[in-house]
């Protein structure tokens, strides 16, 4: 046998590392992108159904515009599906915070929302509890880095 000639066991042996290796890496992304949607969770359950009061009490538009005025207001860094913005429309509607209007009743194309007096109210009232939990994870976040990259 040569020097670089391998036996059944060193390949197997070989290949059973390589293979706990791919276990562990997969294992990681995994763990990695589970936080990654966490962290998300929390601009979207969080964040953007007052952000999405707020981009209301700017003018009527609709969800697709949102979306835009959104990712134009944080330079590109959080650009919210709108998937992810319609349900929060249609329970703003249900709740009468914002109503909606067909540009084309025939067509129904597309729907212009409008806050409402109780939407600019409740948009205010969620600014308020908001602030300070907005503020502390602001230092947290602070703090985190300094240690992490500083």
């Amino acid at each position: 046998m040569r020097n670089n000639d391998f036996d059944d066991e060193d390949i197997k042996s070989e290949e059973k590392r390589l293979y706990e290796e791919y276990k562990l890496k997969l294992s990681e992304l995994k763990k990695v992108q589970k936080e990654k949607e966490a962290v998300g969770q929390v601009f979207t359950k969080g964040l953007l159904p007052v952000y999405v009061l707020y981009i209301l009490s700017l003018g009527p538009t609709n969800g697709n515009d949102i979306s835009h005025k959104i990712g134009e207001k944080t330079n590109g860094l959080w650009v919210p599906s709108t998937g992810g913005i319609y349900p929060i429309l249609k329970k703003n509607e249900k709740e009468g915070f914002i109503k909606g209007k067909w540009d084309n009743p025939e067509k129904r194309f597309q729907k212009i929302y409008t806050l409402t007096t109780e939407g600019a109210v409740e948009l205010e009232s969620k600014k308020f509890l908001l602030q300070n939990k907005i503020e502390e994870a602001l230092e947290v976040f602070k703090l985190i880095y300094k240690d992490l990259y500083l």
